[in-house]
């Protein structure tokens, strides 16, 4: 990719997080942001639409360091394994480890006595379902080999940069994190081969052009 088109990336990345963090934060802390809309209040409503911005930017970026620190260790899995079946089936047995511990941990370390597992369950389960379906967009954009590979980093790489906020497991949180870092995380992995087809043509209108 060129430099060029990393520096789109990034910025369409940021503004990604930024503006999916207000629409959400006003969603699901709406019972804490409900005062400052009756009676409305300008001045309040945009400076906590700011700052909520200003959180999505934060997790844009984490976002993006998850992005590329999984492209690099992509690669490592493939060099060291020699077989991309191989590197696969590690992919899906660390899947399935994360989706169980996700479930598993987060009850024994948060549940209160006699509470159901069944929130648990739906949020592993609601990561899944958007990786399936991130993971078939992308196969349908470029070839089957990206399936399990994408459904890897919408799962595992994303709850590793949710574990700030599951580790404080304060509710608000967990879902104003999540929802960025799943739609920015998508974002990057569709948008990924179109930026490198735009850069590789770039270098081939650069390399066509006469020197003088």
């Amino acid at each position: 990719m060129t430099s060029r088109n990393w520096v789109k990336l990034f910025i369409s990345t940021l503004l990604v997080g930024g503006l999916t963090t207000g629409i959400v934060g006003f969603i699901v802390r709406w019972k804490e942001f409900e005062s400052i809309f009756v009676p409305f209040d300008f001045l309040e409503v945009l400076s906590v639409l700011l700052w909520l911005i200003g959180v999505g930017l934060i997790f844009s970026i984490l976002s993006q360091m998850g992005f590329f620190a999984y492209l690099t260790i992509h690669r490592f899995g493939l060099g060291i394994f020699k077989s991309r079946s191989l590197w696969n089936g590690v992919q899906v047995v660390l899947i399935l480890f994360v989706l169980f511990d996700l479930v598993y941990i987060r009850y024994n370390a948060f549940a209160n006595a006699g509470e159901s597992l069944v929130p648990y369950i739906g949020l592993a389960v609601l990561i899944l379902v958007v990786a399936l379906l991130v993971a078939a967009l992308k196969v349908k954009a470029t070839n089957k080999e990206a399936f399990i590979p994408a459904v890897f980093f919408m799962v595992v790489v994303t709850t590793i940069e949710w574990v700030p906020v599951l580790r404080v497991n304060e509710q608000s949180w967990v879902y104003l994190m999540i929802f960025p870092l799943l739609i920015c995380n998508a974002y990057q992995l569709l948008i990924l081969h179109k930026l490198n087809e735009k850069s590789q043509q770039q270098r081939l209108n650069t390399a066509k052009k006469p020197s003088r």
